[in-house]
């Protein structure tokens, strides 16, 4: 896979590179400031970028803003952001619009490397990976939205689904079946209204509901 990286912090940005390299992607461009980014995704067009959400020169929202950017010149490409603290606006920003294959974790999450390659597998192949701790804001500041007609196992559900979870990970992780998941999924996809079409891509639809209606 042909990775390009967007982080300032250096003890980060190498530490990153390696663990990347040694799990067998091609880091193909690391930039260290904002505006560095969006050339660097457009000359190599990877097949993931990983872009850190406050980057020089104003350590606002630079590699957000290059990654929405990104995605508008190179349509459907993955973008998975790393951030220090949870900021749902930025995650609900990043996947507005109908968007997949992105993801939003704390940087914290990286250094629990098995968590952090599978995020960005998922991410890749055009899946989204939230963050469990912007998940659970989110759930934690939602009022009066069409969430509220969920039942608990159903919400629970899918919180993991906005994780990336698949449909074996959220049983195991519930401890039910997985006919038991497929069919709180169909209750979520009826309860909030989603058309019918392919699974994953209601499953999108449905964690941007999720985010929606922070």
């Amino acid at each position: 896979m042909r990775v390009v990286m967007a982080e300032d912090n250096a003890l980060l940005r190498e530490g990153l590179v390696l663990l990347l390299t040694s799990a067998g992607h091609e880091v193909v461009a690391v930039v260290g400031s904002g505006p560095e980014v969006l050339p660097a995704l457009l000359r190599h067009r990877p097949d993931v970028a990983v872009l850190d959400v406050r980057m020089p020169p104003g350590f606002r929202d630079e590699g957000l803003r290059a990654a929405l950017e990104a995605r508008e010149k190179i349509p459907g490409l993955p973008v998975l952001v790393l951030s220090q603290y949870v900021e749902e606006s930025y995650a609900a920003e990043l996947l507005g619009g109908g968007a997949s294959g992105v993801g939003y974790l704390l940087k914290d999450r990286v250094g629990r490397v098995d968590e952090f390659l599978d995020a960005l597998e998922r991410v890749a192949s055009g899946g989204t990976a939230l963050d469990p701790e912007v998940v659970t804001e989110l759930m934690s500041r939602r009022r009066d939205s069409p969430l509220d007609s969920l039942t608990p196992r159903e919400r629970e559900v899918l919180k993991l689904m906005a994780e990336g979870r698949d449909n074996t990970t959220i049983a195991d992780t519930l401890v039910i079946t997985e006919r038991s998941v497929s069919k709180h999924i169909g209750n979520v996809f009826l309860k909030l209204s989603l058309p019918p079409s392919d699974s994953g891509h209601r499953r999108v639809l449905a964690v941007l509901a999720y985010l929606n209606n922070a």
